[in-house]
């Protein structure tokens, strides 16, 4: 199959599993069920058909707005939609089609949902990470013994250092993003979770310094370290390789 045509199906694909987050952003942490009742709109109730279910689409059409009700739907639905679609392209371009990339879009689907859960409610669902742990042990064992240790190192090892500074922080580093870096460690590997950690720290530390300079507020006010996790993880998992050769050769 033509490049164009893989990289347009995992776009494809992509936005389709956006809209399956959407609702996992907005059910999980309501401890609400992910397949019933059917999709509908969050401020009337009106059952959603499939002309109002079209990735992206459906949202340009109704103008942002419920068919029913005409109620303003948020913007943010569409945002994570595309965001999938963009990073289900770049994983397939990074990797081709094999088990370790089944194994990275499931990561990624996961930390879309955990990050804007946490933006949103500071609190990343157990659910979730179990399910990031359920999906990553066996996609590890699947890809043979090498891969099964090299992800169980980095879960032990990414979920400890951040067990490591949560305990000593007195409650710097929240429990859920302890339990998050164990599901990232066995997608990525021993060598890919510290440079995710290490991107993680750094991103949210510059990111705490400019929230500071901006609002006047101390640089101990809590921000979500959630989203910092995710990016780290997914530049480690693009970029990883290339990192680590980079620094191996100052």
């Amino acid at each position: 199959m033509p490049p164009a045509w893989i990289g347009f199906f995992s776009f494809l694909l992509g936005l389709c599993t956006g809209s399956f987050l959407n609702v996992c952003i907005h059910r999980l942490p309501r401890g609400m069920s992910l397949v019933a009742p059917p999709s509908h709109c969050p401020a009337c109730g009106a059952r959603l058909g499939p002309p109002d279910l079209v990735p992206v689409l459906s949202y340009l059409f109704l103008r942002g707005r419920c068919r029913h009700c005409r109620g303003a739907i948020s913007p943010r639905y569409p945002l994570v939609e595309l965001l999938t679609g963009f990073g289900f392209l770049l994983i397939t371009r990074e990797y081709g089609f094999h088990l370790h990339t089944a194994g990275l879009l499931v990561l990624f689907s996961v930390l879309v949902v955990a990050s804007f859960i946490d933006l949103d409610h500071r609190i990343i669902p157990d659910r979730l990470t179990l399910f990031a742990l359920a999906a990553g042990i066996p996609l590890a064992a699947l890809q043979g013994a090498g891969a099964l240790k090299d992800g169980l190192i980095g879960s032990v090892l990414g979920g400890g250092i951040l067990l490591l500074v949560a305990l000593f922080s007195r409650g710097g580093m929240g429990g859920g993003d302890v339990k998050l870096a164990f599901g990232i460690g066995w997608y990525l590997g021993w060598q890919e979770t510290l440079v995710a950690l290490f991107l993680a720290f750094l991103l949210g530390a510059a990111a705490g310094v400019l929230w500071a300079l901006c609002t006047g507020r101390s640089l101990k006010t809590a921000i979500p370290f959630g989203p910092f996790l995710a990016l780290g993880a997914m530049l480690a998992a693009l970029a990883g390789d290339r990192l680590i050769s980079w620094y191996l050769n100052l």
